[in-house]
């Protein structure tokens, strides 16, 4: 389930084979044929048909392929598109978030050292969008998860663990800054000012249309970390740098003979490894199983850090984990406030968690006044 070959090409002047297209209705086999010219040329694709159609931060879209080649060329394809929802879509384009993954795949994908789908193309260009194209995990026996999953603390540290072997593997890495210099550029400089510029009027909506699911006593600090979201961002990003996922919900997770694996790289950024343990464990264990072991979880990840040759701050790393908490917090607010992006029950359920997160932690009392 590793990654295997990567094609394609990212915001190139010319690409010798061009499988940039913007609807369902464009994957059709000649688009297919062209995806596996870039594999295996000789191959016939004789049909391509779409098994489904889900529409959230992207269009992703299952496709059943008929071809001639041989058993490892993927018959089940997972192709991301841009959303065909305009809310998501223009929240996701003008950082260019698909096109982000798109490079990380074509660049970095390679270096991940935790289960990844295996990748057959991504392309992406300035002003025709982006595409990728993945091995379908269900096709090789894969659980794909949804975001409304709830873990078990057993499998909550299996994840734990593989997180912490990704953070690690960065993080001993002298030149991490300079050979993914993008992803600190001036498309991420982009999004977080869009994130400050929209925080507070987004969760002032998102907090009126979660109701009694945040308790009152959030409000007051919520909107104040929607102000001052900028140096927020800031002081979380205060640690060892390392490449972090900085969207780990259920809903990104897959499961492959019983281990994890990671999907969905849009929000891929050099940042603080904890805050994706904070992400993962806000969102995916009920807050009674959070609240008994979250301790021990992330002391879990500091001991597979050590084990894995990374250093590791365990004074400041609960207090930085509280800090973190306050991200998946906002990131669940606000997709209520856009609407479209999370599916509306899940999107609720991991807002109830994760406002819970933070009211049993205390989260915003650890940030800068």
């Amino acid at each position: 389930m590793n990654t295997l070959s990567i094609r394609g090409a990212s915001d190139t002047p010319a690409m010798k084979t061009d499988i940039l297209v913007r609807r369902p209705d464009d994957l059709t086999t000649g688009w297919a044929q062209r995806v596996v010219d870039l594999h295996q040329p000789g191959v016939t694709v004789s049909s391509a048909s779409i098994l489904s159609v889900d529409v959230g931060t992207t269009t992703r879209v299952r496709l059943a392929i008929e071809h001639d080649g041989p058993p490892n060329l993927p018959r089940r394809w997972f192709v991301k598109l841009p959303s065909l929802n305009w809310r998501a879509r223009l929240i996701t384009a003008l950082p260019r978030l698909l096109h982000t993954e798109a490079r990380f795949y074509n660049e970095a994908a390679h270096a991940i050292p935790v289960a990844m789908p295996s990748v057959l193309a991504a392309q992406s260009r300035l002003g025709r969008g982006a595409v990728i194209v993945l091995a379908d995990i269900t096709e090789s026996g894969g659980v794909p998860g949804t975001p409304g999953d709830t873990l078990t603390v057993a499998q909550a540290e299996q994840v734990i663990r593989q997180l912490a072997r990704l953070h690690a593997h960065f993080q001993k890495d002298a030149n991490l800054l300079k050979t993914y210099r993008w992803l600190t550029d001036s498309v991420r400089q982009l999004e977080d000012y869009l994130g400050t510029a929209l925080a507070l009027p987004l969760m002032q909506r998102g907090l009126h249309r979660a109701g009694s699911l945040v308790p009152a006593f959030l409000h007051a600090p919520a909107l104040r970390y929607a102000r001052r979201r900028r140096r927020v961002m800031r002081f979380l990003a205060q640690a060892p740098q390392t490449l972090v996922h900085h969207d780990c919900h259920p809903g990104n997770l897959f499961w492959y003979r019983a281990q994890p694996g990671l999907l969905d790289w849009q929000l891929v950024r050099i940042g603080d490894g904890i805050g994706d343990v904070a992400y993962f464990l806000a969102t995916a264990l009920r807050p009674e199983d959070r609240r008994c072991r979250e301790t021990d979880l992330v002391a879990a990840y500091a001991d597979a850090l050590r084990h894995h040759g990374a250093a590791i701050d365990t004074k400041r790393l609960m207090n930085r984990y509280r800090a973190h908490l306050t991200y998946p917090f906002e990131a669940m607010i606000l997709s209520l406030a856009v609407g479209s992006m999370i599916a509306p029950e899940s999107n609720r359920e991991l807002i109830r968690r994760t406002a819970a997160a933070v009211a049993d932690l205390d989260a915003f009392s650890t940030l800068p006044a």
